[in-house]
């Protein structure tokens, strides 16, 4: 069935991705953040056309980029007549993974989702650089999408078959749930560090079972939530609280291992 949400957020993407490659390990501009984190001018090309797309046809729904901030978009009618926030807000990191982009190596993707009501409806993941360029897509109720393929996590129930991911791990390295990271690591299968987007498109694929990740924002990992979810798949913060605009973790999993590895690295009372 034609979703026109999606088929806007995949034209989008296809035209922030063709401004990345033309500039992938070429000529660019590059600054730096307050947190060290650089920002190229293709990053705010990529993340301004994403815009003009989105907002050309959906004018009242708001957008949040990584680059150019929020844009509030046109109020709903709340409880009362009250005006709220938008019912619709567009998530953008124009390119999720601008150390690779800057570095040049193809580890970065082009993330969008949709937002409705507070609730992750719609995610596409597109890494224009990767191989021949992967895009994967889902929409809530309609399953996670590599083109015409559908995809699906895998069944592996036992810690000594399965593989984890991680990525981004500073704030986990500076806590007690570092040593119980470490007390899990023997018992696994394998452990991998395929980091940024490609981790959760092998999660939703089924090729790998696990991700862990403890320095995120909402933008690195909205569209990744609602592919892994429509994959059949369990995404939370590492506590197992639901992903919201305030998450800074991840747990991700094939559903199957999720409450085993979520009891692993939760927080154990003193004893003695």
């Amino acid at each position: 069935m034609k979703n026109i949400h999606l088929d806007a957020a995949l034209q989008a993407a296809a035209a922030a991705g063709r401004i990345i490659r033309r500039a992938y390990q070429g000529k660019f501009k590059v600054r730096y953040k307050a947190d060290s984190s650089p920002v190229t001018d293709v990053d705010l090309a990529a993340e301004d056309v994403i815009r003009k797309i989105l907002r050309k046809k959906f004018h009242g729904h708001g957008f949040h980029g990584e680059e150019r901030g929020f844009e509030r978009g046109a109020a709903r009618r709340g409880a009362g007549g009250k005006d709220t926030d938008a019912e619709y807000v567009w998530l953008v990191d124009p390119i999720d993974g601008t150390k690779a982009f800057v570095r040049g190596y193809p580890m970065f993707s082009v993330q969008i989702a949709l937002m409705r009501r507070g609730e992750l409806v719609l995610g596409v993941s597109h890494a224009p650089c990767w191989g021949a360029g992967e895009t994967l897509h889902a929409v809530k109720g309609g399953g996670a999408w590599r083109g015409t393929e559908r995809l699906r996590v895998s069944d592996v129930a036992r810690l000594d078959r399965a593989t984890l991911s991680t990525g981004n791990l500073a704030t986990l390295a500076d806590s007690p749930g570092w040593s119980r990271l470490g007390e899990l690591v023997p018992k696994l299968h394998r452990i991998r560090g395929y980091g940024d987007f490609l981790q959760y498109h092998y999660l939703a694929a089924g090729k790998i079972d696990a991700v862990i990740e403890s320095d995120v924002n909402i933008l690195d990992i909205a569209a990744l939530a609602v592919i892994v979810r429509e994959a059949g798949g369990t995404f939370t913060d590492l506590s197992g609280a639901p992903v919201g605009t305030g998450t800074r973790s991840v747990l991700a999993t094939n559903g199957d291992l999720h409450e085993t590895l979520r009891k692993a690295l939760a927080h154990r009372p003193a004893t003695g």
